[in-house]
């Protein structure tokens, strides 16, 4: 059976500023079958930003369970991974959830998996899916040898990352948190820039 394949998210703090940066690609073998779908999310009046890789339904069931944790503990970002991971790993039907996601807020990106880790980088870097070690070496690249903002160096990164990843398109979304680009979840889709 075909399984629905690949994404990349990458998310980049710099000056003050996170920016999370997901490609827009849905694979289902060797096929695409949709270019255009939207794999980042604000969250928390636009204070918290998400992107998610794997299976799209289990994603979305983790997200709505981190949100539900983001609002019991008053936007305490690391607290609602913690107990987001917890859930997932300790629950008989989240355990076989098949997603990564990356959490961030204009101070912190978290990185949360299935295996119960929550991951705080030693960079302000972060990436996960199929081009998620391209992206994050791009980054890394980027943020140690330019001046770029946080917004430019995901949004490159992510095309770096497309050019090697099959699974990986061009069509970058990128959200901002912090510095002068914060995102309002009440206004509007987020940009879609190629």
């Amino acid at each position: 059976m075909n399984r629905m394949h690949g994404t990349t998210i990458v998310a980049v703090s710099r000056g003050g500023t996170t920016a999370i940066a997901g490609d827009g690609q849905v694979t289902l073998g060797e096929t695409i079958v949709k270019r255009g779908a939207v794999k980042v999310r604000p969250l928390a009046d636009g204070t918290v930003l998400t992107g998610f890789a794997g299976a799209v339904s289990d994603a979305f069931t983790l997200l709505e369970k981190f949100e539900g944790y983001l609002d019991s503990t008053k936007g305490n970002l690391l607290r609602a991974a913690v107990e987001t991971v917890k859930e997932w790993r300790t629950d008989r039907a989240l355990r076989n959830l098949e997603a990564m996601l990356i959490v961030a807020d204009a101070d912190q990106i978290l990185t949360l998996s299935g295996a119960g880790d929550v991951i705080a980088p030693d960079e302000p870097v972060a990436a996960v899916g199929s081009g998620g070690a391209y992206a994050q070496a791009a980054a890394l690249a980027l943020l140690r040898h330019t001046d770029m903002g946080a917004e430019e160096i995901a949004r490159r990164a992510l095309l770096i990352a497309a050019e090697i990843d099959i699974y990986t398109s061009g069509n970058a979304t990128v959200l901002t948190v912090g510095g002068q680009d914060d995102v309002d979840a009440g206004e509007g889709e987020p940009e879609v820039q190629p």
